[in-house]
């Protein structure tokens, strides 16, 4: 596998910074799920009881890392003055004739409609573009109008939709899917 280029934090704007995760974020983590809670349950999975504990996230940060290395995920986190603020993750990376990532993402309810995740979501695309990923696709629910809007700023177009596509607050939800092609 080639040299991964490094990410450098990258100021976005409110005072907020897209970093990669390190391997202390554990803790801050969880503090940052438990916080956002109410508003990201109706976007994730089901979450047990666990997920919210600082324990939970100080074993997955390791793995992710891992993946990291092995050059098969970017994790990321928004960080504002030491506080994580929000999650984004170029995952599934797969190279050869491919050369494509998927992108997820969430931001702190406390953040939400100031720009800060379309920042965030060009400057991991251009992070992908240095990475020589020719493809970033996403996926939202079908009624999820702002994260679409962050998508449609930042040059994603709709490809299509998935019935059923992820099990989402408990039920397998339809989703449509968003590409961004980084380079021709």
């Amino acid at each position: 596998m080639p040299d991964t280029p490094a990410l450098a934090p990258v100021p976005l704007t409110h005072g907020v910074v897209l970093r990669l995760l390190r391997n202390d974020d554990g803790p801050a983590l969880a503090t940052a799920y438990a916080r956002n809670r109410a508003h990201l349950a109706p976007w994730d999975p089901e979450r047990t009881e666990e997920f919210f504990t600082s324990e939970h996230h100080t074993r997955l940060v390791p793995m992710e890392l891992l993946e990291l290395g092995a050059g098969r995920k970017v994790p990321l986190v928004l960080d504002r003055d030491g506080e994580i603020v929000g999650r984004l993750n170029l995952t599934d990376i797969v190279r050869g004739a491919f050369d494509n990532a998927h992108l997820g993402y969430w931001l702190d309810a406390r953040l939400a409609g100031r720009g800060v995740m379309t920042a965030a979501v060009e400057a991991a695309c251009g992070h992908a573009n240095d990475l020589g990923l020719h493809r970033v696709q996403a996926a939202t629910l079908l009624h999820n109008a702002a994260s679409q809007a962050v998508l449609a700023r930042t040059g994603f177009t709709r490809i299509g939709t998935a019935p059923q596509y992820l099990r989402i607050a408990g039920r397998w939800q339809d989703h449509a899917l968003f590409q961004r092609i980084l380079h021709g």
